[in-house]
């Protein structure tokens, strides 16, 4: 029920991203999600791939500052309320989420969306019972 995210430290200057894509497409690699926080002194490029593995190590040895971290890939109906739902089944399990991102396609007539939350292990089971369909990460890495 995991899916494997890249985090990649990037510092904020000109090229940088442009140097990870490249060096991602020059591996064959396809990014299927992406969200990119910065601060003054870098960004923090997060990205949901076809082969998370692979990335890692591609990147690792271009130099890049990289990590990979548990998330959950989510099936939400893409109608109004749909994600309020999610977030309140969280919510009453007192379950934090620390960020999402929208997924680049859909699941069918669902949205997808990535999850980081506290207690990965709690969530997972919290929103099963819920009713929530949540996605694998072979699923993920195939859309």
């Amino acid at each position: 029920m995991r899916v494997n995210q890249i985090s990649v430290f990037l510092e904020n200057k000109s090229g940088r991203l442009a140097d990870v894509t490249r060096t991602l497409a020059e591996n064959g690699i396809n990014i299927r999600a992406l969200c990119i926080a910065d601060t003054i002194d870098y960004g923090l490029l997060r990205l949901i791939v076809n082969d998370p593995d692979k990335t890692r190590e591609v990147l690792h040895k271009a130099g890049f500052t990289v990590t990979q971290t548990p998330v959950l890939a989510l099936e939400i109906p893409d109608r109004p309320g749909g994600l309020a739902e999610i977030i309140r089944i969280l919510a009453e399990k007192e379950i934090n989420v620390e960020y999402i991102y929208a997924f680049v396609g859909k699941s069918g007539e669902n949205a997808v969306v990535i999850f980081r939350v506290e207690r990965i292990d709690d969530a997972i089971q919290t929103l099963q019972q819920g009713g929530a369909k949540i996605l694998s990460g072979e699923q993920v890495y195939s859309i």
